[in-house]
């Protein structure tokens, strides 16, 4: 199974490890449901002739007002059929049908398993919404499975079986992305729970769904991480466990202060010299293509692992969030070890620059003046805008790698959660082809973007600067996600670029029903789908 380094040493195994040991059934969720191996064979005759304690989750979708009777989905069907029709005469005299995402249970139906909760998937065959820009029935399932997956975890069953409700992949990333929690430091935790797919129907998409959610679950994990757990050095050295253990086809750089020196990053360096902590640049590659000379794509991640504000510190109320400051680096980071595991046949390469932003005698001081990797001289007026100047000395790197596009992801402004909310990421590219791979990977997933402008008008603001080629904030308080955008469109060339703006998204209190309350790993499921389907499209990018 698929191991991490530990985030800390602790007396019982890390969430990292606990959550992909528990992921354990992943080969038996790819087999047949009946699949003779000894552990199901023990499994099914532990359920006869013990009545093991074992959750089975099942979808109903919304009929017409006028229609009486119950619509279940395929698996449902049958599992009505073997308990001679008491499920759908339970579920008619139990109360009203069942609105989406809603759950109801049934004890002692069936002798396999203890209790059945049925979840409501909403209309058959709604499709994608345009005016929502997503796929309705993929977000129904996502949300369904979850509530009925936590419905058996409070009943603190071990063990429950999905039905993949007719989109396995969305059944699957809504079970597992359901169940997450950080509780790392907790002694009270949820009771541990395998998932486990209802049929054979769909196994290799349940698979693939695992395998994405997993992938958010671990960028989730490293931004819910406590800065003094997930420093720099930490954060490389889990990403390059995680990655040899997923691909052979990797190679990981864990770069120190003094090649970032002799990189001649002096806008990442300046933002580091605040801390104690020593800065790291991650560089890992993913060479699945099975052309090595093909251009790579290219993604670059804010990594911000503690954000003070430096001398323009923030307000003390909220700080602690700024431990997920780093999510950039995070989400590119888990798409890219997706990536792996799935054996995309695309090359790939993830930017990293690490490190925390604190006040101290050597920090930044706002009027400072640094001179970029490119040349291009920044004049700092506020610390607190350091994250585009550890991106600027990355982006300009990523070119030397003749990229095919150049992606970016960072908890950039907060200017950006005023305008999107938790809604969508904010994206400002210069590639139509770019947006249009990026949208319909979206739509997918249901983590959703929306297209900023990138015009002429903010690069104004922000290079005109009184000591330096460049200002790190505008000239105006509007437009600020617009103007960082224009200050980093500022060290690319690069014809196919998008740079993603996730400060909205960095968390989640209740806007997702399928994500509990913590940081949200975002968008890493929809970097993972652009990532396959770039693979997929060699021409249009």
């Amino acid at each position: 199974m698929l191991l991490l380094l530990p985030l800390l040493a602790a007396r019982k195994p890390p969430l990292l490890q606990q959550l992909f040991l528990r992921s354990k059934h992943v080969p038996v969720a790819m087999a047949a449901s009946h699949a003779a191996t000894p552990k199901r064979q023990a499994d099914e005759q532990c359920a006869v002739t013990c009545g093991a304690n074992k959750g089975l989750v099942l979808g109903v979708y919304a009929t017409e007002k006028d229609e009486k009777a119950v619509q279940l989905t395929r698996a449902g069907d049958a599992f009505d059929h073997v308990v001679s029709g008491k499920l759908k005469e339970l579920l008619s005299i139990s109360g009203p049908p069942l609105k989406k995402g809603k759950t109801r249970i049934f004890h002692a139906l069936h002798q396999n398993f203890s209790s059945v909760v049925v979840v409501g998937l909403g209309k058959k065959g709604a499709g994608v919404n345009e005016q929502e820009n997503w796929d309705e029935d993929k977000e129904n399932v996502r949300a369904a499975i979850a509530a009925g997956c936590r419905q058996v975890q409070d009943l603190e069953f071990p063990y429950v079986e999905v039905d993949p409700c007719g989109d396995p992949q969305a059944a699957a990333e809504g079970a597992i992305l359901g169940l997450y929690e950080y509780n790392e430091f907790k002694q009270k935790k949820k009771p541990a729970i395998e998932v486990h797919l209802h049929g054979s129907d769909g196994a290799e998409a349940w698979q693939k769904g695992l395998i994405y959610a997993e992938g958010q679950n671990l960028a989730r994990i490293l931004m819910d991480g406590p800065a003094n757990h997930v420093t720099p050095t930490r954060f490389a050295a889990v990403i390059e466990e995680k990655l040899k253990s997923s691909s052979g086809n990797v190679t990981v750089h864990i770069r120190d202060q003094a090649w970032i020196e002799a990189q001649e990053m002096r806008s990442f360096l300046s933002v580091a010299k605040g801390s104690e902590e020593p800065p790291v640049f991650l560089e890992i590659h993913y060479h699945g293509s099975s052309d090595p000379q093909e251009h790579p794509l290219v993604f670059v991640g804010k990594g911000i692992t503690f954000d003070s504000g430096g001398i323009s510190i923030k307000p003390s109320s909220g700080m602690d969030a700024m431990r997920a400051d780093m999510g950039g680096a995070a989400t590119i980071s888990s798409a890219i070890i997706t990536a792996a595991r799935l054996k995309v046949p695309i090359n790939l390469i993830g930017l990293a620059p690490l490190c925390e932003n604190l006040p101290s005698g050597k920090a930044n001081k706002p009027g400072d003046v640094v001179r970029a990797k490119s040349g291009k001289t920044i004049q700092i007026d506020n610390t607190d805008a350091e994250g585009r100047l550890i991106l600027a000395d990355a982006l300009h790197y990523a070119h030397s790698f003749n990229p095919r596009a150049i992606v970016d992801a960072a908890t950039l402004t907060g200017a950006m959660d005023i305008a999107l909310g938790s809604a969508a990421t904010g994206v400002f590219t210069n590639s139509k082809q770019l947006w249009d791979q990026l949208y319909e990977a979206s739509v997918v997933t249901g983590d959703r973007v929306w297209r900023m402008p990138l015009y002429e008008h903010y690069t104004k603001q922000v290079t005109d600067a009184p000591l330096a080629d460049l200002n790190n904030i505008g000239k105006y308080r509007s437009g600020g996600a617009c103007t960082a955008a224009a200050f980093l469109k500022e060290f690319v060339t690069a014809p196919h670029w998008a740079h993603l703006d996730i400060a909205g998204v960095m968390d989640n209190k209740d806007e997702v029903p399928y994500l509990r309350k913590g940081m949200a790993g975002r968008p890493t499921r929809t970097l993972v789908e652009f990532i396959t389907r770039l693979s997929q499209d060699k021409k249009s990018v």
